[in-house]
């Protein structure tokens, strides 16, 4: 680039001299100053510095761009994990607490324990698959994905796993809801009349 500039300086300089009249004087003929030719070439070349370094910082902070949007990418898929590990390990203590406590309930008969151990054991496998998706997802170069794919995916998966929690709860708050008009109905089916 340096080199055009110049060659295009000397060229304008050469065509310059080349043009003026052999017997050109002073008088009435406008005075070639050539310093003010040097200093305009000189200028000329540092703009051309200064514009190349402008292009290499345009291109570098383009760079930088673009890692930080990978690394955000990346931290966005990370906090989906976190969130969708946290609503798969608070649905893995909801059916613990609450379904031991359902199944040891004198109220509800032996014929439904199996009923309601396998309709809680089907939102656990359905757990446990959701969780080995995310992991093929994360972990797979077959799966060829941008990150927001991936993002796009995590936030479905996430949202699928809430659901499964308010399943568990509406689950766990109908199985209650049996087991207390149960407990009402054998109190007055058992109480003491005093006539």
């Amino acid at each position: 680039m340096k080199t055009k500039i110049k060659s295009f300086l000397f060229g304008l300089a050469f065509m310059a001299a080349l043009l003026m009249p052999r017997g050109a004087t002073a008088q009435g003929m406008p005075v070639y100053d050539n310093t003010n030719f040097i200093s305009l070439a000189k200028s000329l070349i540092e703009s051309a510095k200064q514009t190349s370094q402008l292009l290499q910082t345009v291109e570098f902070l383009k760079q930088q761009k673009e890692n930080l949007e990978k690394v955000a990418g990346v931290i966005q898929n990370l906090n989906a994990v976190s969130k969708i590990a946290q609503n798969h390990q608070q649905l893995f203590n909801l059916v613990q607490n609450d379904l031991s406590g359902i199944l040891n309930s004198p109220y509800i008969k032996p014929e439904e324990i199996n009923r309601i151990s396998n309709s809680f054991t089907e939102l656990l496998d359905n757990s446990v698959e959701t969780a080995q998706f995310i992991d093929d997802i994360l972990s797979s170069d077959f799966l060829k994905m941008t990150d927001a794919e991936r993002a796009e995916i995590l936030k479905i998966k996430e949202q699928e796993s809430k659901e499964m929690i308010s399943r568990v709860r509406t689950k766990t708050k109908r199985y209650e809801d049996i087991i207390s008009f149960r407990k009402m109905q054998d109190k007055i089916n058992n109480r003491e009349t005093e006539y």
